[in-house]
């Protein structure tokens, strides 16, 4: 079972293509693992093994082959679904006590079409409340802790998916990212997550449906597995008006391409010229790292965008959907609603017009400093968060870099930033910290031109030699101090 637990996900559905593995054989050595595994970390707090023993059972037996052959088919190969996705006949709680005993009797339109192609769903990943925090921990199951070291928290909010991808317990995640929730915990977790383009991929029957700020994606061992959990989950979609068809030319051959297709020019920066506030170690580690892509033969060059107003603008605009999102249960629920929900639902509840309007003027206006940057740029590079993994015990880092943080978004705009662009991005592993914490890069591509993103994380982690060797068993440790204040 250890052998199966460590092959990738493309090497496992290349077994199943030649029968050398059985799905069964696969959900057995997943569950093998999320035993051993589940109780230092508490990732998967819900299991769905015999639905999908059910569903492995029907493939064996020659039904649901369709799209067998086509691009993501995944031929038996089981994932996680993140606990706000809504798998049919699966508790599926969206971490809140008011759904604490919730069972959806349809599965999301996400699930269905990963299920469709292939992918077997073991089980559910915990995530923060609503998926609202950049630490995964709600009343209903508790905290997830990071395998690296069981006393920091994995990210938020699909710190489960990443938890699940890192130790093993399954060989993709699917997760969600409004500022950051992909990004970070991959971050965190040492492991690869994306954001894609608004409308890559379906979120199905959310409220929001006209608004490019929350988005689906995958997370995994490495990009090639990226790329084809991509592949699985991409296409229009009749429930969701943002979507577009699947491109001509699969991911998965993209990211094979990187080498040939590498990027000609590479714009970085480690804080954004100082706008945003990175722990020192992260920005030179990241340097460091990003040099990696000039031993390819790009040329990598520091630069970025005015920020503006942009971190002010994010909080208006996201407050907004979560007064589309939580406005009538906070009115019916409120005692069983966390502080940061009712903050931003309030503040959403409490914006002007005016304001509203500013908002999107301003993130208008660094959208077009972003497609300046990319008329000269193929991508642009960060550090993938601003910090390393903190205390688990925390919602929140208190300061990063020694600059108090006003709320818990604050430490996200390095993230946020990308997805007010409506960018693609690939946050990927790019090295350690003094103390052991995974660091990573987050590369960003124009509005849908996510090969390009792909295609550059792929080349990095060739030439840099800092992927995954996955699965890890979880280490105990202890928190590290606080980065100090730069000098004056």
């Amino acid at each position: 079972m250890d052998d199966v637990i460590r092959l990738t996900a493309t090497e496992a559905v290349a077994q199943l293509h030649r029968g050398e593995v059985s799905p069964l054989d696969l959900i057995d050595a997943a569950a093998e693992r999320i035993a051993a595994v589940e109780p230092q970390v508490n990732a998967l707090p819900t299991l769905c093994l015999d639905r999908a023993r059910d569903h492995a059972k029907r493939l064996m037996a020659g039904e649901g082959w369709e799209l067998a052959g086509g691009a993501g088919w995944l031929g038996g190969l089981p994932v996680t679904i993140k606990d706000l996705t809504d798998v049919a006949g699966v508790r599926t709680t969206y971490g809140s006590p008011i759904f604490r005993d919730h069972v959806p009797a349809a599965s999301h339109p996400l699930v269905r079409r990963i299920e469709a192609r292939g992918g077997i769903v073991v089980a559910k990943s915990n995530t923060p409340e609503f998926g609202a925090g950049g630490s995964t921990f709600n009343e209903v199951f508790g905290r997830t802790r990071n395998p690296w070291n069981t006393a920091l928290t994995c990210g938020g909010s699909t710190g489960g998916g990443a938890v699940s991808v890192a130790t093993g317990e399954a060989w993709l995640a699917q997760g969600s990212d409004h500022g950051g929730s992909l990004r970070r915990p991959a971050t965190y977790c040492g492991v690869v997550g994306m954001r894609p383009s608004p409308g890559r991929v379906t979120r199905g029957s959310v409220n929001n449906l006209f608004s490019p700020l929350s988005v689906q994606g995958p997370m995994a061992r490495n990009v090639p597995d990226l790329a084809l959990f991509l592949d699985a989950m991409a296409g229009w979609c009749p429930l969701d008006p943002m979507t577009y068809d699947a491109p001509a030319r699969t991911y998965a051959e993209a990211v094979a391409a990187a080498e040939a297709e590498r990027p000609r020019r590479i714009a970085f920066s480690p804080d954004f010229n100082g706008q945003l506030p990175v722990d020192r170690e992260t920005r030179e580690l990241c340097a460091r790292a990003v040099l990696a892509f000039e031993a390819a033969g790009c040329v990598v060059e520091e630069f970025a965008p005015d920020l503006g107003q942009l971190g002010e603008a994010f909080l208006i605009l996201r407050s907004q959907s979560f007064v589309v999102d939580r406005e009538a249960q906070l009115a019916a629920h409120r005692e069983l609603i966390k502080p940061d929900i009712i903050w931003n639902t309030e503040r959403g509840l409490a914006a002007t017009p005016s304001q509203l309007a500013w908002a999107d003027r301003e993130r208008a206006a660094f959208y077009r400093r972003m497609a300046a940057l990319f008329e000269r740029y193929d991508v642009f590079i960060t550090p993938g968060a601003a910090t390393p993994a903190f205390d688990v015990m925390l919602r929140n880092p208190d300061s990063i870099a020694g600059v108090k943080l006003e709320n818990y978004m604050a430490g996200s705009m390095i993230n946020a930033a990308i997805t007010l662009a409506g960018c693609p991005a690939v946050a990927v592993p790019c090295g350690f910290d003094r103390y052991g914490r995974p660091v990573g890069l987050q590369i960003a591509a124009p509005p849908r031109r996510d090969a390009i993103a792909l295609q550059a994380a792929a080349l990095f982690e060739r030439v840099g030699g800092f992927g995954l060797r996955a699965p890890i068993d979880p280490r105990p440790g202890t928190v590290p101090p606080p980065e100090a204040p730069a000098p004056a």
